[in-house]
């Protein structure tokens, strides 16, 4: 399909396999579509020129999911299950994907598969958009096209991760800042998104000897928020009327480590907002707390990963409090995707809920043997020239090029999408394998039952 084309040229293209005569596409061959066609639409909804065709990509992708019986959905009744205490020992794996999100989804799908998995969360930062160049709707599409394609049925879990208050813009125009974020959370809940993490955690002041006042901006600020997911139309699951899941923050990544009494004092805060302002539907599903973490991991000199001292203990008594005090269903780990291996079946035995891996697997894919060496060295004199501010005193080249790495994945979309077959096939293969090892250590072998006992069969059209 050329990019130069009309809408209406566009649409008459997949007239074989799609009808157009409503407000949402009907796939009418979705076998055919999905061998046939569905590379061609993914292409697409990154690439054309035509933004009213980018849409109907997404158009297109979603209905095909549906038609398959898939749909995107909020975690929230699986999380409540934890809190209730009906599911436990297992941890749900969040995954940021920067770059090679489709081909990456497909083999987190395939790898779930193989070991008859469950629960999964694609998810996006705040900050990703900007540097991966993907607006919700294009990621969301993007998942979506990877589940038709590896024919999944059932909940599809993409969620908006660290929509973080700024505390600079705050302090300067708190409206402004408010705004952006709101405006980011219409735009994620309109491409489907059904989970959101809220992080205003960097709002915390310690200025104050109270630990009410310290979460107080951060407390009030989750709980506008969240009124505005909960007083926003979404779409039914299997006619069901089930709440986004949302997420709280309290510990800000590589600050000193969370604990109990904070947790009570930004619940305390959040729970008088929620009343305030008379929020209706339940509060938050779960907190992200500080365990000594650091997204990306810390680079050595050499640019290889530094050992960090995991707070587990922190973990499980945060976990535990959450479900006995506040109904969620636990605790969530951030940056943990570069923690040695060993390390991720502790996870479910200290009762975390929710884990968030990134930098590893964008690491195994730019380090992979097979990724062009040529284009290594554009993205190197590319990260040199643009982002040399970057560059703090002290640090060598190898570190610099570590932490700005992920800023390669906006900039060279379209090199990576045009990755030949051979080389994109040999990097996801390992990366399967990578993800099969994880998922397995984070309990997940036979998981796969749970989704049809806590989700609807199917969606609805939205």
């Amino acid at each position: 399909m050329s990019t130069g084309e009309s809408l209406a040229a566009w649409q008459k293209s997949l007239s074989s396999v799609c009808l157009f005569n409503g407000s949402l596409p009907q796939i009418t061959d979705l076998a055919t579509f999905r061998k046939q066609f569905l590379p061609g639409v993914v292409s697409d909804l990154l690439f054309h020129e035509s933004q009213e065709a980018r849409k109907s990509a997404f158009d297109v992708i979603r209905a095909a999911l549906l038609k398959q019986r898939g749909y995107s959905a909020s975690i929230e009744p699986l999380y409540r299950a934890f809190a209730r205490g009906e599911e436990s020992g297992f941890t749900v794996p969040a995954i940021n994907i920067r770059g090679l999100t489709f081909e990456t989804a497909r083999t987190v799908f395939r790898a779930m598969k193989r070991i008859n998995g469950g629960p999964v969360i694609f998810e996006l930062a705040k900050s990703e958009i900007g540097y991966s160049y993907q607006r919700p709707r294009e990621y969301a599409g993007l998942i979506m096209a990877a589940a038709v394609s590896e024919e999944i049925s059932g909940p599809v879990f993409i969620q908006g991760d660290h929509y973080q208050a700024n505390a600079k813009k705050f302090k300067s125009d708190p409206q402004s800042e408010i705004a952006e974020l709101k405006g980011l959370i219409l735009e994620s809940l309109e491409a489907g998104y059904g989970n959101i993490d809220l992080d205003a955690s960097t709002l915390v002041t310690l200025e104050p000897d109270s630990l009410i006042e310290q979460q107080r901006e951060n407390g009030r600020v989750t709980a506008l928020l969240a009124d505005v997911i909960r007083r926003t139309p979404h779409s039914k699951m299997g006619g069901m009327e089930i709440p986004v899941s949302i997420g709280g923050e309290i510990g800000e990544v590589g600050k000193e480590n969370s604990s109990p009494e904070e947790l009570a004092a930004f619940m305390t805060v959040f729970e008088e907002e929620r009343k305030r302002l008379c929020t209706p539907g339940p509060g938050i599903s779960k907190i992200s707390v500080q365990t000594g973490t650091s997204h990306g991991g810390v680079p050595n000199a050499d640019g290889s990963i530094a050992e960090v001292a995991l707070d587990f203990g922190t973990l499980e008594k945060l976990s535990a409090l959450a479900r006995k005090n506040y109904q969620m269903g636990g605790a969530v780990q951030h940056g943990a995707s570069t923690l040695p291996e060993s390390l991720f079946d502790r996870f479910p035995k200290v009762g975390t809920l929710e884990i968030h891996l990134a930098t590893g697997f964008q690491n195994l894919i730019l380090d992979h043997p097979l990724f062009p060496k040529d284009l290594t060295q554009k993205m190197h004199e590319h990260l040199k020239e643009h982002f040399k501010s970057e560059w703090k005193s002290g640090e060598t080249e190898a570190q610099f090029l570590y932490k700005n790495r992920k800023r390669v994945f906006g900039p060279f979309k379209k090199e990576l999408s045009s990755l030949p077959p051979s080389i994109l096939s040999g990097i996801m293969k390992d990366l399967e394998e990578r993800f099969v090892v994880i998922f397995e250590k984070l309990g997940l072998q036979g998981t796969a039952p749970l989704l049809t006992r806590h989700f609807p069969s199917e969606g609805n059209s939205p």
